[in-house]
């Protein structure tokens, strides 16, 4: 009996060597699906043997019952339910650009082409002004460019050099649409069929949310794209559920191992879906961004934004982006850590979106979702990489005109769930810089923190330490005192006070004193002066009798031309870059300009509602 227990244990070492040995030898070959094939096919051939559950724990020498499928998957790893593909599987490199194209498209010459500026003729403007108001982009001048025209490669130079797994996971492109312009919603879907690899393409759903004013996007669409499109196909809401609900929707049908979330009005660049779909197949639980490239909306001029930012917020939870991290710098173009998602365009696995509980089901129309996944995929066992090799275009238009209103303030809403389910006693510092939000009615969440619960999430304590420690620094959950805030009147005329004249990118006016939120300033720690929104500051004009006014707040090395100081003794406001400059009332015209400081003048004087006269002393030298 011990002689054959040991020949016993003997011949299950000598198998399990076996069986690493010959792992081992085709996983150096790269061929996944071979591998797994004659994996699961050894391990069928194998005789296991399972353990009597007699309390003596002695082998009772009974031949075990084993399903061989699911022993075989719990020994691969998480499997890509599409192309079977392995997750992390050591794959060949290979080059996917499509060079022969990418040739062709460099000599193409016309309206559009190489992502140049057009111009329509003076007499068509009646017309382009009408669908510039209706769809909130030069609608025509879309008419005008091919659908397919070509591109200028922005990428950075090593791009070009980059080689991705010689196979990646399918994909499934959703693209929701309301009220699109044909053309710039169609040229979206032919920029995506010709420059991915087809077989990587699996599918492309586009979702109707409702749209019931323009005929073509009715039966005509469908006809076009079963013509040209096989690949793709739509899905129709039965009125407008709003932009989340309907990604949610065209996720459902997705059949590919991959969901990539675009815009109706975009094109992507040359070789855009390896630098995405690489990282995941790497790591299954990653969610890969493009950078976002601009589309000008009246030339359709194709510009870069930049090679990479991090997303990021402020305490109102209006998007921001902050610099990238020395070594991020340095190793680009590979792909970075993002911590917060810019929003609409991005690729996650099928099965990763769906263990997360896909979008909040109770988030309506739009607004809020970048926060839901962005925290969902960081706090609950994932990531999320900027690609900068990914490169995808984007209509930034105008609010459109003529459209359906939505009732009600989702936006808020949509926050507070956020915040209720995500951000614990960090929700407390939204609330302090929006009072409102506190009373609004978050609807029921219990599913969405039955699924954090479920899967165990980290706290958002844990992602502003881990995953963004610079954010808090930049955005302080708790801000330091302002120098000065609330209105501003002036002393040349009392009834006066400085207005941005509800424009949160123009001039600053004089207006009536009222006390509403576009008289409302604070001289704040980075002593910038910020409207009431705090995205935009007060911006020093370039020369001396013009008028001051208001820009986007750059946080990120806060130039000079948006640092302001406060004299309580002269009550004069100087410009923190320009010395010598200040603030001066033109009463008659209801405006300001910047002069030549002169504590005598009168116009010069200006009444803060609240002055903290310790920190001015404290932080600022004495005046000029």
């Amino acid at each position: 009996m011990r002689v054959c227990g040991r020949r016993g244990i003997f011949r299950n070492i000598y198998a399990l060597v076996l069986l690493g040995l010959f792992a081992l030898c085709v996983y150096k070959i790269g061929r996944n699906d071979e591998w797994r094939e004659a994996h699961k096919k050894l391990i069928g051939n194998l005789k296991l043997r399972s353990r009597g559950s007699n309390s003596n724990n002695n082998n009772n020498g009974n031949e075990g019952a084993v399903n061989r499928e699911e022993f075989a998957n719990s020994q691969m790893g998480y499997v890509f339910p599409d192309s079977k593909l392995e997750e992390g599987a050591r794959l060949q490199l290979f080059d996917w650009h499509n060079h022969t194209q990418e040739a062709l498209d460099k000599a193409r010459t016309g309206p559009g082409e190489q992502g140049l500026p057009h111009y329509l003729p003076a007499d068509l403007e009646d017309k382009r002004e009408e669908l510039f108001q209706t769809n909130g982009f030069n609608a025509l001048l879309s008419d005008y460019i091919p659908l397919d025209r070509a591109l200028p490669d922005i990428r950075h130079p090593k791009c070009a050099l980059k080689r991705y797994s010689e196979r990646l996971p399918t994909v499934s492109v959703v693209i929701p649409f309301f009220e699109e312009h044909w053309t710039t919603l169609l040229r979206t879907v032919v920029s995506v069929l010709h420059r991915s690899p087809p077989e990587v393409l699996r599918q492309i759903i586009l979702v109707d949310d409702g749209s019931s004013m323009k005929d073509f996007l009715q039966s005509p669409l469908e006809t076009w794209l079963k013509r040209y499109v096989p690949k793709a196909m739509v899905v129709r809401l039965p009125y407008r559920k709003g932009l989340i609900v309907a990604r949610q929707e065209g996720a459902k049908k997705a059949k590919g191992d991959v969901i990539v979330v675009l815009d109706s009005h975009c094109e992507v660049m040359t070789n855009w879906l390896p630098p995405l779909l690489d990282p995941i197949l790497n790591n299954h639980r990653t969610v890969v961004c493009p950078l976002i490239d601009v589309i000008n909306q009246a030339t359709f001029a194709y510009t870069a934004q930049d090679h990479g930012g991090r997303g990021a917020f402020d305490w109102r939870l209006f998007y921001k982006r902050l610099s990238l991290r020395p070594n991020e710098q340095k190793n680009l173009p590979e792909p970075f850590p993002n911590p917060v998602m810019n929003g609409g365009l991005f690729a996650i696995s099928r099965d990763f979106f769906w263990e997360l509980g896909g979008y909040d089901e109770g988030l309506a129309i739009w607004g809020g979702e970048q926060y839901n996944l962005s925290f969902k995929v960081w706090m609950c066992g994932g990531r999320m990489l900027d690609a900068p090799c990914s490169r995808v275009g984007h209509i930034f238009r105008h609010a459109p005109k003529g459209r359906p209103s939505v009732k009600g303030d989702f936006l808020s809403k949509n926050y507070k769930r956020v915040a209720v389910v995500w951000m614990g006693e960090y929700a407390e510092a939204l609330y302090r810089k929006n009072p409102r939000l506190r009373d609004v009615d978050a609807g029921d969440v219990s599913k969405e923190i039955a699924i954090r619960d479920k899967l165990q999430c980290k706290s958002f304590k844990w992602f502003l330490e881990e995953v963004a420690p610079d954010l808090s620094k930049m955005y302080p959950p708790v801000e330091p005192p302002d120098y000065a805030n609330g209105t501003i009147k002036s002393a040349a005329a009392p009834s006066l006070c400085l207005d941005n004249g509800s424009k949160e990118n123009g001039e600053i006016i004089m207006y009536g004193c009222h006390g509403g939120g576009t008289q409302y300033f604070s001289l704040c720690w980075r002593k910038t002066i910020r409207i009431d929104s705090e995205q935009f500051c007060w911006q020093v004009p370039r020369s001396i009798g013009q008028p001051v006014t208001t820009s986007h707040c750059q946080i990120n090395n806060t130039p000079v031309s948006q640092m302001w100081r406060y004299d309580p003794v002269t009550q004069q406001i100087q410009s923190n870059g320009a010395k010598g400059w200040c603030v001066e009332a033109r009463t008659e015209e209801r405006k300001v300009a910047m002069t030549l400081c002169d504590a005598m003048k009168k116009e010069q004087k200006w009444i803060f509602s609240n002055i903290n006269f310790r920190l001015i002393e404290e932080h600022y030298p004495p005046f000029l």
